[in-house]
């Protein structure tokens, strides 16, 4: 047995440290680049959008891209149906860069071949396939989820212009696109259209590119251009349009009157109304408006609502309105026309005054007036060619007393029948005579003559004829007798002649005799004395 000191000192041997094997550093590297590449994605990735479409025409997921101004900023995820199954919804992420354009009021659309205002659009997505379109906002607030539009705007949030509101009872061959004209230049064109919520008319709204928009004040007037504006006067036929385009597919033009061009210019979304044609637009805006009636008698066809009244060939109003009357205590029924009357047309100024005349206080004192001088109105014709009525305000002296009956709402103005009518009565009084007359006496009375007559002529044929027959022969035996006669050489004819050779032998010795007795007066008492041996 050994002793203690026989056992070996105790040695201090350092603690060994971990070493990572090597085998498994490629491992850790591999998992710090996939974090990493983790993290980059995470941070890299752009926001998520969904977009909501009528169908899914065009869309496919991982195809279709997202493009603003040709630049793809996003691709499609997924597309399907909304929970109800009457939409499609498009999810879509967009790069990071996008994130500051998505607001509440940014556009989508899917843009795909158009033919629409007469511009084709989108051609290219022939071959290369349907991409969704995007639109920039101007609005601050954030939004994720959007209503695709069905068709393309026509015109990008940047574009400098302003938009304008036009009102019409009806759309005409408007259509979203159609181009807007100043002075035959396309300065804008309509980018929507809907109908009032109440179905009175429709609202259209345009954008009127810069410079053109300073253009457009509060006195501009706005028409539809489409097709063509024919005017017959005394200088002839003259045909009005604006361009080719706006007779195929329509469009509007604008104008400002002379008189207001200086004025400041109209603000975005000012509302207009559109007119029919460009002379309505243009017409002067009638400050007065006085509302009468004209209760005619006789058939109004060939009126219209907006026919002139017309006082000499100016126009003071137009119709208004055209209703029918029915009279239970005459049992009658009359044709009230309702009319506008434009005061500053008709003036109400006398001859008489301080330079040119003064403004009558009282226009109810003046209508009693010029009525009671024989002021009626009555119905002629506008033109031969389509029969168009126009009521004409004018002078008849003898038509027979009248007033205004101021009583009714409008007042009642006092009308005379128009020539037409003038003559159907006179017509009709002919007739009435006519019918008045004992016909069947008459007839019998002219049968009786014609009898008479026909014997007259058959006593004639059978008497006179032959007795006329005979007379005849017998004057023209006697002409020939008369011309055998006188012809030269005839027995009767040198008899004549040798008559009248002693008629001037007798003449001669009458001479003869005539000289003598002048210068022998005595020998009517002595006789002529013998001669001298």
């Amino acid at each position: 047995m050994s002793s203690p000191g026989d056992l070996p000192d105790a040695e201090l041997v350092p603690k060994k440290r971990w070493r990572i094997p090597w085998i498994w550093v490629v491992p850790a590297l591999a998992v710090l680049i996939g974090i990493w590449l983790a993290v980059q994605t995470v941070l890299q990735k752009g926001p998520v959008v969904t977009i909501t479409f009528k169908t899914g025409e065009g869309l496919e997921a991982g195809k279709t891209k997202i493009k603003f101004k040709d630049v793809d900023i996003g691709i499609v995820k997924s597309v399907a149906l909304s929970k109800d199954y009457t939409r499609v919804v498009a999810t879509a992420e967009l790069t990071r860069d996008a994130a500051n354009m998505l607001v509440d009021d940014t556009r989508f659309w899917v843009v795909r071949p158009r033919v629409a205002g007469g511009s084709v659009s989108g051609i290219s997505t022939l071959l290369s396939g349907a991409y969704i379109g995007m639109d920039i906002g101007r609005h601050k607030n954030v939004q994720r989820d959007y209503v695709g539009l069905e068709t393309p705007p026509v015109f990008a949030s940047d574009v400098p212009g302003r938009r304008f509101v036009l009102r019409s009872p009806d759309l005409g061959s408007i259509d979203v696109g159609a181009p807007v004209y100043f002075r035959r230049l396309q300065v804008g064109q309509v980018t929507s259209f809907e109908l009032d919520k109440d179905g009175s008319g429709v609202t259209l709204n345009v954008f009127i590119n810069s410079p053109y928009d300073r253009y457009v004040n509060a006195d501009s007037r706005f028409w539809q251009a489409s097709g063509l504006d024919v005017t017959l006067s005394t200088e002839g036929l003259k045909v009005n349009t604006q361009s080719l385009v706006s007779m195929l597919i329509g469009g509007l033009a604008f104008e400002t009157p002379a008189v207001s061009l200086s004025w400041a210019q109209a603000p975005a979304d000012t509302s207009f109304t559109l007119f029919q044609t460009r002379s309505e637009a243009l017409r002067v805006q009638e400050r007065i408006v006085e509302h009468y009636v004209f209760n005619f008698t006789g058939s109004v066809r060939g009126l219209s609502i907006g026919a002139p009244v017309e006082f000499r060939g100016i126009p003071i109003g137009e119709v208004s309105a055209i209703n029918t009357r029915f009279d239970p205590a005459t049992g009658r029924i009359s044709i009230p026309v309702e009319v506008k009357l434009y005061p500053e047309r008709f003036t109400s100024r006398f001859a008489s005054g301080p330079k040119g005349g003064r403004m009558v206080s009282d226009p109810k004192a003046l209508a009693d007036m010029l009525v009671a001088h024989g002021l009626r109105a009555q119905l002629r014709t506008g033109s031969l060619l389509t029969g168009q009525l126009y009521v004409a305000l004018e002078f008849f002296p003898t038509a027979k007393k009248a007033t205004v009956d101021w009583s009714r709402t409008p007042p009642e103005l006092p009308t005379t029948p128009s020539g037409l009518d003038s003559l159907q009565d006179s017509i009709n009084r002919i007739m009435t005579r006519i019918d008045k007359l004992p016909i069947e006496q008459l007839t019998a009375s002219a049968q009786q003559t014609l009898d008479n007559t026909s014997r007259l002529m058959q006593n004639l044929n059978t008497e006179v004829v032959p007795q006329a027959a005979t007379t005849l022969m017998a004057a023209r035996a006697a002409l020939d007798a008369a011309h055998s006669t006188l012809l030269p050489g005839s027995g009767l004819q040198q008899d004549t002649t040798e008559a009248i050779r002693e008629l001037t032998r007798t003449a001669a010795s009458f001479r003869s005799l005539a000289d003598y007795l002048q210068e022998h007066p005595e020998a009517l008492l002595r006789g002529k004395p013998e001669d001298k041996k």
